[in-house]
């Protein structure tokens, strides 16, 4: 149960973010010392070339913890979890997008929920015009497989038990895709989420994020991770497509053509068998959860 008397960690990854990180530490500090909880803050430098590192070692109140050499982000996140002394994680970007101040604000709703996520739907929300239509299907994709509204699947911001983060250590990544797969994990097993409201700023300074190729990653990652927690939701529809097509090309070539081809029998065939794979690979999840 979080009370006012919890301990929280607050994790702060950062690569790079001389023109940030002190503000961002600022404002987390200012907004924790206003309520009663026991709190400390980790800031992960996942290698900076810059003065980030230099930035945080002059705030006193600071945990900073040093990558020899850039991991990635979500590396930096588990970094942070192992060291971490709380029991309930605050995850935070130091690229001062994300609305810190309203950090008590998410962890009110910890009573009642495993994770709390800022959902960037708040009045001032600034995306970048070329990442809009690739977070749309991405998160729409990820809501029609995991079977669960999803207002936004890889904020940075948000609040998780520690326990059940480390749960899924095994299978969440260490590059940008950490905050999706923490969020699909949760869903797929059955924890509850809540989705709180942010604004979210203009980024200063240089993202790490590739349109492409992070896109592509997106992608690959909802796919995979809910293969992981329920295959039948990406076998099932790819069966009945595969299925549905051999039944209508057999149709018409006995119809029109008057004989049915061997790649009507193929496709039939195929559908079939991604069919029976889809049914082993849910077999095989099941068995694992009883373990």
């Amino acid at each position: 149960m979080v009370s006012e008397k919890s301990n929280i960690t607050v994790i702060v990854p950062v690569y790079n973010e001389e023109k940030t990180i002190g503000k961002d530490i600022d404002v987390i500090v200012k907004t924790m010392e206003k309520t009663n909880y026991g709190y400390e803050i980790i800031v992960v430098d996942d290698g900076s070339t810059d003065k980030t590192a230099q930035i945080v070692k002059a705030k006193k109140e600071i945990e900073l913890i040093q990558h020899s050499y850039n991991k990635g982000v979500g590396a930096a996140r588990k970094t942070g979890i192992l060291k971490a002394k709380g029991e309930i994680i605050v995850m935070t970007d130091g690229d001062g997008t994300y609305p810190n101040q309203d950090i008590p604000k998410l962890l009110s709703y910890m009573n009642d929920y495993d994770m709390v996520i800022g959902a960037r739907t708040g009045k001032n929300v600034q995306w970048p015009l070329l990442r809009r239509p690739a977070r749309w299907f991405i998160r729409k994709l990820a809501s029609y497989l995991i079977a669960a509204k999803i207002p936004d699947l890889n904020s940075g911001l948000r609040v998780f038990k520690k326990d059940l983060a480390r749960k899924f250590f095994n299978i969440l990544p260490d590059n940008h895709s950490w905050v999706s797969t923490i969020t699909l994990a949760f869903l797929a097993n059955g924890y509850t989420v809540e989705y709180v409201p942010i604004d979210y700023y203009k980024r200063k300074g240089r993202s790490t994020i590739h349109p492409i190729k992070d896109t592509y990653n997106f992608i690959s990652l909802v796919i995979r991770t809910v293969m992981y927690f329920n295959p039948l939701r990406v076998f099932l529809p790819l069966t009945a497509i595969i299925l549905i097509s051999a039944i209508i090309r057999t149709l018409y070539d006995a119809t029109v053509l008057h004989r049915i081809k061997e790649s009507d029998i193929m496709l039939f065939l195929t559908g079939l068998i991604i069919g029976v794979l889809g049914l082993l690979a849910d077999l095989i999840v099941r068995l694992q959860k009883k373990d």
